[in-house]
């Protein structure tokens, strides 16, 4: 299995973690509450973290290009959540 982590310094993590659990829950199974998140995507499972100073997104996939398509579905759904804050892209580590 396959890892990559990304962090948004922000002050609204909590917000953009309820709002992106809120929103994949329409289509996969989810859990979360205001400081942790899951979310089964396709791909493999995310986890979420937020606390006073942003979010951090983890991702697991089987292989490179499940890994990618977790990446950019977050990248994607959090770029347009936060457009507040003027996000242009994230920067992604595998762990």
């Amino acid at each position: 299995m396959m890892k990559s982590r990304s962090r948004f310094d922000t002050p609204n993590g909590s917000k953009y973690l309820q709002q992106l659990c809120k929103h994949f829950a329409h289509k996969v199974a989810v859990e979360y509450d205001n400081t942790r998140g899951k979310a089964d995507l396709p791909p493999g499972p995310a986890m979420l973290l937020a606390d006073e100073t942003g979010l951090t997104m983890t991702v697991n996939a089987e292989d490179a290009q499940g890994l990618a398509l977790a990446q950019h579905i977050f990248e994607a759904h959090l770029i347009r959540f936060a457009f507040r804050e003027d996000l242009k892209s994230l920067t992604w580590n595998e762990v």
